[in-house]
């Protein structure tokens, strides 16, 4: 109860980098990290909010050294640390990943999984997000990217494939799960 006060008071101080009155649900969490292919390579978070998609990742077997959690909001942060003792969380603006990870995370990953408000952002940064996760990611490897949209919150560039992977009712407001992976 107290992760939804602390994001409903989040999104009214601030609605465009929140994006939610509430946390993502269990269902969200687990569809989100079933996309996530089992690897020894890392695996970023990009918005992880309150950490309810930072858990699923974990109970699907990703483990603490390997997840590395990009949050802007410093509260944020601070819970997601507080909830997943272990998990590299890093207090940072996921639209400018160079600055925010600093080195931190080298080489290529496995995944990259998003509850970043992409729809808020204007579709330039969106694009240039896109671009970005791609050059760190493996061959092959998922971006994986919710939206509340009946629709892709950014469109699959030339080379990229999209899927929508699942609908969770089960989420206020439901959610669409979406798949972009370089063919």
């Amino acid at each position: 109860m107290l992760d939804r006060i602390r994001f409903l008071a989040r999104m009214i101080a601030r609605p465009v980098h929140t994006g939610a009155i509430a946390p993502s649900s269990r269902a969200l969490g687990r569809a989100m990290a079933a996309e996530v292919p089992h690897s020894d390579l890392p695996v970023l978070e990009l918005g992880p909010g309150t950490g309810a998609v930072t858990e699923a990742l974990l109970e699907r077997g990703i483990a603490q050294s390997r997840l590395t959690a990009v949050e802007y909001d410093a509260g944020f942060a601070t819970r997601v640390r507080e909830r997943c003792p272990g998990v590299q969380v890093v207090q940072g603006d996921a639209f400018n990943l160079e600055k925010t990870l600093d080195g931190k995370l080298n080489g290529p990953l496995a995944a990259v999984v998003s509850s970043l408000p992409l729809i808020n952002f204007p579709m330039e940064m969106r694009t240039a997000l896109l671009g970005d996760i791609f050059r760190r990611l493996a061959p092959g490897a998922p971006f994986v990217q919710f939206s509340y949209r009946i629709r892709p919150p950014v469109q699959a560039p030339q080379g990229v494939a999209l899927r929508r992977a699942a609908v969770i009712w089960l989420n206020i407001p439901p959610a669409r799960v979406w798949v972009y992976r370089r063919t």
